[in-house]
């Protein structure tokens, strides 16, 4: 899933930035990686862009705006934001996003919520863990070099003036996140509810006691996978909670393995052997919490000893895959090499298909008809609850871009308002066209729509918010049931696939 990521640096020198994006860096340090003859190390792949630079190198162009405004000439003056976003490694398999759209992505992303400032969009293929998650640095000057229009996330009236900096709030990273699974969304990406807590919560510090760690074992003689205190307490509480079915067996499990749960206030914390001082479920994540636990325990305590269904089975084993056309290919210019591989990956698929269906499965071709139905059903249903919230998301969005330009052209009536001649009044609205066609087209807007009382711009932000971590969880919800129309077509094609092969060849062998 696509994460996002914020760093502020007070660093001068921007050109430190640019050799970061292009050169290689060891993870650890954070320092430039030399060849043998003392010169940097480019990076493999990558894509970038200058924005707003005006075909100026992009440390020149942020010295040059911050010598014209007097801003960011302190040593404790924050002097760019730097953003990442990041998304899931599965997505260039299972979803086609390339390095090329992700840097489209990028820009477009830092052109919509970082108007005004210079910036560099770099895209690379892949993280220094090697996961082969395709990641956005966008890396902003905090200066602003023109007035902007105002955005949800802004709430001063300096956020919109040249000459002004960046501030990076919580109310700004909540909006930012929830653009992110916007973008996801739309683009069909994996993505999580970022809005709303982590599943497992991994800090930088634990995270980096795991790279070193693993690093460590990796020169060893017997490398195995490193694990941190708290990813081994995380595994010792799934464990337990696979089989409890109430609190008092999950405590008596965990006791087992040394490990002492307590609720206090309605929070869980857990004691290991090899810590003096416990810790919360809030530092663990999510998955740890009294709620998560009280809802594991629910769901097992309802399971029943039932036959595993051929799509769970499917799903364990990495779905079964559909049979190749020979003939088709054949006909596209493949070559021998290429019937061979597919003759076999299509005994493989028949196999497993067959395997599933008349191990685990259905009884006839009758009753994987009326269950494939029935995932369509629910598929359709999916698809419309999904598309419901997008239609309410999409009038809040417009609702607060009205708000937005309403409130932003205040100022401008209430002048107008001020003066007392006609002749005066007439030259002002001459000045002002602009501000007074958008502030006339969101009266409109609002009158047309029976809106009589105006909304808090920030209580309709955290609306759409919730909206959209609702709309993530549709989306969850789309995928899981799409995958499950998607195997189940397979196994239907394959098995008619099976069949009339099974049929030719008893015809074969009639003879004449």
């Amino acid at each position: 899933m696509a994460t996002f990521k914020h760093i502020n640096s007070k660093n001068a020198r921007y050109s430190d930035a640019e050799k970061y994006l292009l050169f290689e860096h060891d993870e650890f340090t954070m320092k430039p990686i030399l060849d043998e003859s003392g010169r940097l190390i480019p990076r493999e792949d990558h894509r970038i862009a200058a924005l707003n630079c005006e075909g100026q190198d992009f440390a020149i162009a942020c010295m040059r705006a911050n010598l014209q405004y007097g801003k960011n000439q302190s040593r404790d003056d924050v002097k760019s934001h730097h953003y990442i976003i990041s998304f899931d490694p599965r997505d260039g398999a299972d979803n086609g996003l390339t390095v090329d759209r992700a840097q489209e992505l990028g820009e477009q992303f830092c052109r919509e919520h970082f108007p005004g400032h210079q910036a560099l969009v770099c895209t690379h293929p892949d993280g220094h863990n090697h996961t082969g998650n395709i990641h956005i640095h966008i890396i902003i000057n905090s200066l602003r070099i023109a007035d902007v229009p105002m955005l949800p996330y802004m709430d001063r009236p300096a956020d919109v003036k040249a000459g002004m900096k960046h501030r990076c709030t919580n109310a700004a990273m909540d909006y930012f996140k929830a653009e992110v699974m916007e973008m996801c969304h739309r683009e069909g990406l994996y993505q999580t509810d970022l809005l709303n807590g982590s599943q497992d919560r991994i800090n930088d510090r634990e995270y980096w006691t795991q790279k070193k760690g693993q690093a460590k074992l990796d020169k060893s003689d017997k490398p195995t996978k490193f694990e941190t205190d708290k990813e081994k307490l995380r595994r010792t509480i799934r464990k337990a909670l696979e089989t409890a079915t109430s609190f008092d067996a999950f405590a008596e499990l965990l006791l087992r393995e040394g490990v002492t749960v307590k609720e206090s206030r309605g929070r869980l914390s857990y004691l290991s052997p090899d810590r003096a001082k416990s810790i919360t479920a809030r530092k663990l994540g999510d998955a740890y919490d009294l709620a998560a636990v009280n809802e594991a325990l629910a769901r097992n305590a309802l399971k029943r000893p039932v036959r595993s269904s051929v799509l769970d089975k499917l799903h364990e084993a990495g779905s079964v895959q559909r049979l190749v056309d020979i003939e088709a290919k054949r006909a596209e210019g493949k070559g021998i090499g290429y019937e061979k591989w597919a003759q076999g990956f299509n005994l493989q698929q028949m196999a497993n298909t067959l395997n599933a269906y008349t191990e685990y499965g259905f009884s006839s071709m009758d009753e994987l008809n009326e269950l494939l139905s029935a995932a369509r059903s629910e598929l359709q249903e999916s698809r419309e609850k999904l598309k419901s919230i997008e239609t309410i998301i999409a009038g809040k969005k417009e609702l607060l871009k009205q708000l937005l330009t309403y409130w932003e052209t205040k100022i401008v009536r209430q002048e107008y308002k001020a003066l007392k001649s006609a002749k005066a009044r007439a030259e002002y609205a001459q000045a002002h066209e602009r501000e007074f066609r958008l502030s006339n087209a969101a009266s409109k807007y609002f009158k047309d729509h029976g809106i009589t009382k105006l909304p808090s711009t920030k209580a309709l932000q955290a609306e759409i918010q919730q909206l959209t971590s609702e709309k993530n969880a549709r989306y969850k919800d789309y995928r899981e049931k799409q995958r499950r129309v998607k195997e189940l077509e397979t196994v239907k094609n394959n098995l008619e696939n099976i069949l009339g092969h099974k049929k030719e060849k008893r015809h074969e062998l009639i003879p004449s």
